[in-house]
């Protein structure tokens, strides 16, 4: 069922050929991005804009809320205009519009979905709130046929989740961190080197000269055989050796230290994931989506892993893995293929779990007075 009712305008007739307009406002990146779907599946990207705000928040060694809701709200209608004219197409040849409605940094989200929202209204199209998370999760599909159900590893700078993906709005969490994040491990230790901001692709830079094995970090929940995640620890472990290094040979090797660390982590609970999908599926494709599959160690270790179970592996084209509007916009034209759309008074959400059920029975962190964690 979807998350939101249906207030909207009636959805276009399905089995068509689909061309939407998604915002993706989560974060720090302002985009926008135009998709045609065919019926059978063929996703063209026929526009994708992003602004980064890298500049604005560098100073800062992070994002800065207000900062990336205020460059929002200035820069959402230039992009939504440089996507359309990219795409050469005016907004009579939509089917709908498509805007992350979560989770995320709430003011930058409720900047992407306002706006996604007022353009619904103004041309009389459907709108779609999608899961910024389910953007990720259809992502490979940009580049190429990638048929239900696979197995998927998301791993962006604020989630890490491995999920059996049976269609788009049918997904079960089989695994997530309980602490950090693999991307906010790479940001956190990145920034206690000094090495800048965003730390991942900073770290992941000066690992190319360094050695990896002198250093040794620790490696969590040894004792657990589920498919969970804990990055605390090593960020922790890692912090504290960057006080330790004196030269840049130092930290070259501190950082490969890290990068080896997280990629093998990521592929021990692939591993045991891949076992347990591999019982109840014939087709076995293994995607992996997010920031973090940019970096090329932890997406050459993942591959090797899926080539060792017979996996298929396929990952989003580098420029679809991190934050972008291409995917939302994906996953608006699927959703709306199914009759699924959402109503003008679809709120917009800081936490959504792509597995609502899963994470309400059996919540990693306890309900409080935020709620539990996506």
């Amino acid at each position: 069922m979807d998350q939101f009712p249906d207030h909207s305008s009636e959805p276009r007739p399905v089995g068509k050929t689909l061309t939407v307009l998604g915002f993706e406002t989560s974060c720090d990146e302002t985009a926008a991005a135009v998709v045609r779907l065919t019926p059978d599946g063929d996703a063209t990207v026929l526009s994708s804009i992003v602004h980064s705000q890298i500049d604005d928040h560098a100073a800062f060694g992070g994002v800065v809320p207000e900062i990336a809701a205020r460059s929002h709200v200035e820069m959402i209608a230039g992009v939504a205009r440089c996507a359309m004219a990219d795409a050469d197409l005016t907004y009579d040849a939509l089917d709908g519009v498509a805007a992350t409605a979560g989770p995320g940094l709430v003011g930058g989200v409720m900047v992407g979905l306002g706006f996604g929202k007022a353009v619904a209204l103004a041309r009389d199209l459907p709108l779609i709130a999608v899961n910024h998370l389910e953007g990720h999760a259809v992502s490979a599909r940009l580049g190429a046929r990638v048929a239900y159900p696979f197995l998927l590893l998301l791993v962006s700078g604020g989630h890490c989740q491995l999920l059996e993906v049976r269609g788009i709005g049918d997904m079960s969490r089989l695994g997530t961190t309980i602490d950090d994040a693999a991307g906010e491990a790479f940001d956190k230790i990145a920034k206690a080197m000094g090495l800048g901001y965003p730390g991942g692709p900073a770290l992941e830079r000066v690992a190319e000269t360094g050695d990896g094995s002198r250093f040794d970090l620790p490696r969590a929940l040894l004792g657990r055989k589920d498919c969970d995640f804990s990055f605390s620890g090593l960020k922790t472990a890692a912090s504290r050796l960057a006080q330790t290094c004196r030269t840049d040979q130092d930290r070259a090797d501190l950082a490969a230290a890290v990068q080896t660390a997280i990629a093998r982590q990521l592929s021990e609970r692939s591993e045991r994931a891949m076992t347990a999908y591999a019982e109840r599926h014939d087709a076995l494709t293994f995607v992996v989506a997010g920031g973090v599959a940019a970096n090329r160690t932890v997406r050459a270790t993942l591959e090797a892993t899926a080539a060792k179970h017979g996996f298929a592996f396929l990952a989003p084209p580098m420029a679809y893995c991190t934050d972008n509007a291409a995917m939302i916009a994906l996953a608006g034209a699927e959703r709306l293929s199914l009759g699924l759309t959402s109503g003008l008074d679809t709120p917009a959400r800081p936490r959504w779990p792509l597995d609502e059920a899963r994470a309400l029975a059996d919540p990693i962190h306890p309900t409080g007075r935020k709620g539990a964690k996506a």
